[in-house]
């Protein structure tokens, strides 16, 4: 069996397949595990949604908690990485991580970032040590065949490697950064473009977007090349 953890970030509430006013990211994550669940019915999922219950951000006091040895840690402290505590507990529980992250001013949501916040955390998904020889730091998730797949949206087109934006886009690059840090490495991305001009670009850019989701499902659950194995979602 293989555990998910779908994770969505959109301050938007449904999916662009309800409403008009509805979530790409979240249309395209969705459809994912859709895909997924008629492919492997067996596997888990787990569902965080960071959009409409952020973790709260790290501050003064979380940091001097985290970077306190668990058995020093005092009662208000453990109270404090609570919920970070959850978070890690989740993410070191998947196999698969799929997460639903828009493009806010060119990077992720706030929400999402305070997520990433929250699960880069030493002694949990990073090591440290100031008298280690060469790096200091280390990933603490390497090895363990975990993989992510980021569903994103953008107001604009253009953000791809080569087009005529790319250098504007931090979303895809920041959380490949953020989860490489603590040893994710395999990364796989679809994106909907186009969601400011609301015609018929944005239609074809959805179509196309789930097409990829479509495939990405197939590779990633290892059905084969056969696309009848995969049933289109209505």
């Amino acid at each position: 069996m293989t555990t998910i953890l779908h994770i969505d970030s959109s301050a938007r509430q449904g999916t662009s397949r309800e409403s008009r006013s509805g979530s790409h990211s979240r249309r395209l994550s969705s459809r994912f595990i859709q895909q997924w669940r008629l492919a492997r019915p067996d596997d888990d999922v787990v569902y965080r949604d960071v959009g409409a219950n952020p973790p709260r951000p790290v501050s003064g006091e979380w940091i001097h908690a985290a970077f306190t040895k668990p058995e020093q840690r005092e009662p208000w402290m453990q109270a404090v990485l609570s919920e970070s505590d959850a978070l890690v507990k989740e993410l070191l529980a998947a196999d698969l991580i799929v997460a639903g992250v828009p493009m806010y001013n060119f990077n992720v949501p706030a929400q999402f970032k305070a997520y990433i916040d929250n699960i880069v955390r030493v002694g949990q998904t990073f090591g440290f040590d100031r008298n280690r020889e060469g790096e200091p730091y280390w990933p603490m998730l390497s090895g363990q065949n975990k993989r992510l797949v980021i569903l994103t949206s953008r107001g604009d087109y253009g953000y791809d490697p080569g087009e005529r934006i790319h250098h504007m886009n931090h979303v895809e690059r920041s959380i490949k950064t953020a989860f490489a840090y603590i040893g994710i490495t395999e990364v796989h991305s679809v994106a909907v473009e186009y969601d400011e001009f609301a015609d018929t670009r944005l239609q074809a850019s959805i179509e196309t977007a789930e097409a990829a989701v479509d495939t990405l499902v197939m590779q990633l659950a290892a059905l084969g090349p056969a696309p009848s194995r995969v049933a289109r979602v209505a």
